[in-house]
């Protein structure tokens, strides 16, 4: 099974894994199974901390360091990847998490999010 990070895994991974579920803690440090973060995940934080509502600029400066360190590569985003989020039904409005949505869809991969809006998506999801 490979697995993609929602971007509140990653933060809390990094600042306060505690938050986390066991299980989750231990598929990102102790499993052999891919990690993936889309890059997504920087777009979303770059804006968020541009718009003073994350400070993550510390994050956003080591992002490939700190990616590889929680043993995650980095997915791109195709033109298939986008007009999937884009034809999503509308259940959620958020275009980072579609486009989260659509990659997990897309690369059969599971999301490791506490996000339960995922699941009408029909995305796999972990967290326990």
């Amino acid at each position: 099974m490979n697995f993609l990070l929602d971007t509140h895994t990653f933060l809390w991974f990094l600042r306060e894994p505690e938050r986390l579920p066991h299980g989750v803690h231990e598929v990102i440090v102790g499993s052999d199974q891919p990690l993936a973060l889309s890059i997504a995940t920087p777009w979303e934080l770059a804006i968020k901390a541009g718009t003073g509502k994350l400070g993550t600029t510390d994050i956003l400066e080591n992002f490939e360091l700190l990616s590889r360190k929680c043993g995650c590569t980095i997915l791109s985003l195709t033109v298939r990847h986008v007009i999937a989020s884009g034809l999503l039904p509308l259940r959620h409005k958020d275009p980072f998490d579609r486009l989260l949505a659509a990659q997990a869809l897309e690369l059969d991969l599971t999301l490791i999010s506490c996000d339960t809006i995922f699941d009408e998506y029909g995305v796999k999801r972990l967290w326990a």
